[in-house]
């Protein structure tokens, strides 16, 4: 069974690069499907507050017979519960769902920058690090000025930022500034839901070289570029596929032609986390 590659946080811990996220599993669901996840190789599984399923991965944690070593789990921090205090409560109950007690990431989901919590909630972030609950810590859905924002502040530079990413929205200009600051980039959204990405002729004509399915490939170019990349799927078949991608080897001129689909802003699925306002 193939294993996952591990990159190296700025802190010298290291999170495994494929991972399994269950956006938009239900609880009920999440048990057998992040359980067939582990059957899989998958070790990194992702999951947040909102997602309403963090009692199930930790049924699917217990029932594993993993131990936590051999894992990593992520969950974040929801909108309503930003500041300082509600920060730090907010995390215990997440950590009573998943049935653990230390974890190895913790995220702050959106930026919401009109709320203007994120600083006295990333400096939450840094207590539950120094106090040995969390391993690591970063955001998601953060911008340019805003992550140099809460560096500026606090001194703390997240490990890393996790936002929408996919070959028609790649993000370059925001991976480029992370990489200078030694920040990952960790990727949802990877295989570009809704925008007609996996009938892309040119990653259709990649697959075909390459022996593989175009999800494959997507995965590959994330993996590729350093990436982490966390793909979701509750169909047993496709996170089998998925894992797959650890097995395909992209050239660079299939990179290129990859890198070539980025459509700006056009491309993007979701909220803008500059603007995004929601509880």
């Amino acid at each position: 069974m193939s294993t996952s590659p591990n990159l190296t946080f700025n802190d010298g811990r290291t999170i495994p690069q494929l991972g399994y996220g269950v956006w938009q599993v239900d609880d009920a669901t999440a048990e057998d499907v992040v359980g067939r996840a582990f059957k899989a190789g998958y070790r990194h599984i992702d999951t947040a507050k909102i997602y309403g399923n963090e009692a199930g991965v930790g049924r699917a944690i217990e029932a594993s017979g993993l131990s936590p070593e051999e894992l990593f789990i992520t969950t974040k921090l929801w909108n309503a519960d930003q500041g300082y205090e509600s920060t730090l409560a907010a995390f215990e109950e997440s950590m009573q769902r998943l049935g653990l007690e230390t974890l190895d990431l913790y995220l702050i989901h959106w930026l919401q920058p009109k709320r203007g919590k994120y600083v006295d909630t990333w400096k939450a972030l840094i207590e539950l690090q120094k106090r040995g609950r969390v391993r690591s810590i970063g955001v998601s859905n953060f911008t340019v000025e805003a992550l140099q924002e809460i560096i500026d502040e606090t001194g703390v530079v997240p490990a890393i930022n996790q936002v929408e990413t996919h070959p028609y929205f790649n993000q370059a200009e925001l991976r480029a500034f992370e990489a200078d600051k030694g920040i990952l980039h960790e990727s949802w959204s990877p295989l570009g839901s809704g925008k007609g990405l996996l009938e892309d002729p040119v990653l259709a004509g990649i697959a075909e070289k390459r022996g593989a399915t175009p999800a494959q490939v997507v995965l590959a170019w994330h993996l590729a570029l350093g990436l982490v990349v966390i793909p979701k799927s509750v169909t047993e078949s496709r996170i089998i596929e998925n894992w797959g991608a650890l097995e395909v080897s992209l050239t660079d001129e299939d990179i290129a032609a990859i890198n070539g689909l980025d459509k700006g802003e056009a491309g993007r699925i979701g909220a803008n986390p500059a603007t995004a306002d929601f509880a």
